[in-house]
């Protein structure tokens, strides 16, 4: 079974690209991976296995 997650990107005024990076990187630590950026990169969806 899997379960999901959404966050909510904020940008901010700089270093938006490493900011990213850095907070998707945590999440794939965590066994997360991204499924979907909407378009305008406000919400990230990700999934992993329930049971890991």
């Amino acid at each position: 079974m899997k379960e999901y997650k959404v966050i909510s990107w904020k940008m901010g005024l700089s270093k938006n690209d490493e900011r990213l990076e850095e907070a998707l990187n945590q999440h794939a630590m965590s066994g997360w991976r991204v499924i979907h950026v909407s378009e305008n990169s406000a919400r990230i969806v990700f999934e992993r296995e329930r049971n890991r």
